[in-house]
């Protein structure tokens, strides 16, 4: 009898153990028990300096985090370095992280020549480079680079909006093009021409700059000249500041399309010149803080009441510091999915597995999906307009 019994004993035993050893703890390297060590690279130095504010926010959302208990009980561990946006200097940083901090994620580096320069290496690695802060289309390519992923809506789908707003509202345009000389500004431009379409001979004049340029005052002088009156402008901040002040300068107004990476009323339209900027066209995906129109909304005032807790020094009219706050809202839904199993294959699953996923400072309709085929988060946008002191919207959301 007792020889008959033992395999049942073995399998009830086995039964019994099963449940416990299915919810081990599982880590990969940068987290345990207590913490979970995030690695981010920004530009808190060089051309593109105005998206400093970016990491800021982040470190100030993670404390808010940690005051409030952490991700699941785990606290966490905030490393944020700077690159001056070189590349050269992004993958020097990113092998620290990865190779000597040793952390669970690369999230948020930003920037595409940065992001371009340590594509490969991450992937190599299998370490997540999570919620790149660049919307090259490039990031969505689940099938070749399965440990990288965007999350704002991508520069082509952003470009075709502005030049389907042109071919509906100003079909005989004669459009100029400044755009930075590197994948971020390409990028965008084929989707405006892919936008336009067999009508792309509107462009009367594209002109670029290098990021390591004093300014682009020149390419705005040589873009009124060619005839231009419609101005499609793909700069980061620094540059953006001096497109929007040099054209009025020289006298020049043209229907101008601004980038949505640097719509900040306070990093770029105030440097420039608040009347200097009336008319700019750009898109939106979040609620703006300089928009009356959710000046009573519950969501701007929990971001208020956060940035003057946790980030007093920070300006309550950069959108940036919006656009921070939102994409560590997204990063901790995801570790909260990830549960006890933090392991980096999982985190990247658990970022694929995105539906319907709303943050409250969105503009309504604006919803969050991923798959383990589909890398793009936020793929809809808002045209927005600025009338001398606040983003003013305008159409229906477009995009997916």
């Amino acid at each position: 009898m007792k020889l008959s019994l033992l395999p049942v004993a073995t399998l009830l035993a086995a039964a019994l153990a099963a449940p416990s050893a299915l919810a081990q703890k599982k880590y990969d390297p940068g987290a345990s028990d207590k913490e979970i060590k995030i690695g981010n690279i920004n530009p808190y130095s060089g051309p593109a300096s105005a998206y400093g504010t970016i990491g800021k926010v982040i470190g100030a959302y993670f404390k808010k985090i940690n005051d409030e208990g952490g991700i699941n009980g785990r606290k966490i561990n905030f490393i944020s370095v700077d690159d001056g946006y070189s590349p050269p200097k992004t993958v020097e940083m990113a092998r620290k992280l990865v190779e000597q901090d040793e952390v669970l994620v690369l999230f948020q580096p930003l920037g595409t020549p940065p992001n371009s320069a340590i594509h490969k290496y991450m992937n190599a690695k299998k370490v997540p480079q999570l919620f790149v802060a660049t919307g090259a289309t490039k990031w969505n390519d689940p099938m070749n680079f399965p440990w990288t992923m965007g999350w704002q809506p991508n520069y082509q789908t952003e470009g075709m909006i502005y030049a389907q707003h042109i071919l509906k509202t100003r079909p005989n345009a004669k459009i100029g093009i400044l755009y930075q000389n590197d994948d971020y500004g390409k990028d965008y431009v084929k989707g405006f021409k892919d936008g336009l379409g067999a009508k792309a001979s509107m462009i009367v004049k594209e002109v670029s700059y290098e990021v390591a340029d004093p300014t682009v005052d020149s390419q705005i002088v040589q873009l009124q000249s060619a005839g231009a009156d419609t101005l499609f402008n793909v700069t980061t901040p620094k540059f953006a500041a001096q497109a929007i002040r040099k054209a009025y300068d020289i006298g020049w107004n043209p229907l101008h399309y601004l980038n949505q990476v640097s719509a900040s009323v306070g990093s770029v339209l105030t440097p420039a010149g608040l009347d200097k900027s009336v008319g700019l066209i750009s898109t939106q995906y979040f609620k703006d803080p300089t928009d009356k129109a959710w000046a009573n909304d519950a969501a701007m005032k929990e971001w208020t009441a956060f940035m003057k807790k946790y980030y007093p020094e920070g300006n309550l009219t950069d959108a940036f510091n919006v656009y921070g706050y939102m994409v560590s809202q997204t990063l901790v839904q995801v570790l909260k999915q990830a549960g006890d199993n933090l392991t980096r294959e999982n985190v990247m699953k658990q970022a694929a597995s995105l539906k319907n996923f709303e943050l409250p400072m969105f503009l309504p309709g604006i919803r969050i999906n991923t798959s383990a085929t589909d890398f793009a988060p936020i793929e809809q946008e808002q045209l927005i307009r600025f009338d001398g002191k606040e983003w003013v919207r305008f159409g229906e959301i477009l995009g997916k």
